[in-house]
């Protein structure tokens, strides 16, 4: 977490580790384009914890790509994510809007039952934008020990996550990291 020159907090982290993060997700072939074994990963995801919205998440250095996303209307765009209010939830949205940069950079998970309750969240563009009102999200991170992304749910009402809730976002995200080394194993 960083200030600018006029003291005001930066809501994004600094991620000084994206070059080497874009690097290693071209080399896996990953968040670039849309991924059916990722959309039904994100699916799961939205199965096991009810949410109503679930992503697998790639960042760089300036957006966040949803390789894998589930939505209750099951609609994708390529516009903004901001869309989400008409229906259609874009797989891109930019890098300063959700929580999912601060688990990468913190390298952790997050679990933010009331993002409201959180001043340092609750300014989040995606909270007035779109609706969010609950966060729980995990970091991808592979075995060169790089956090490629994230995996995430989101709802737009709070929601009691618990130490359940963290600790099944915690197995799963390392379920699809085993996933991601097994697709990268069989290419070699």
């Amino acid at each position: 977490m960083t200030y600018d020159p006029t003291g005001h907090l930066l809501l994004t982290p600094v991620d000084r580790e994206a070059p080497v993060r874009v690097q290693r997700l071209r080399q896996l072939g990953l968040g670039d384009r849309p991924d059916p074994a990722f959309d039904e990963f994100a699916h799961k995801l939205a199965e096991v914890t009810g949410a109503p919205y679930s992503m697998v998440n790639f960042i760089d250095e300036n957006r966040q790509f949803f390789a894998g996303l589930h939505t209750p209307a099951g609609t994708h765009s390529g516009s903004d994510l901001a869309g989400a209010a008409g229906g259609d939830v874009s797989r891109f949205m930019a890098r300063d809007h959700g929580y999912c940069p601060h688990v990468v950079v913190r390298r952790k998970a997050l679990v933010l039952e009331d993002v409201c309750d959180y001043p340092r969240f609750a300014g989040n563009p995606v909270v007035d934008e779109i609706g969010i009102r609950s966060y729980l999200g995990a970091p991808l991170i592979d075995r060169t020990g790089i956090a490629l992304g994230t995996i995430c749910v989101v709802d737009t009402e709070p929601r009691p996550w618990g130490r359940a809730g963290l600790e099944t976002i915690k197995a799963l995200a390392a379920e699809l990291v085993e996933q991601i080394h097994r697709r990268e194993d069989s290419r070699l």
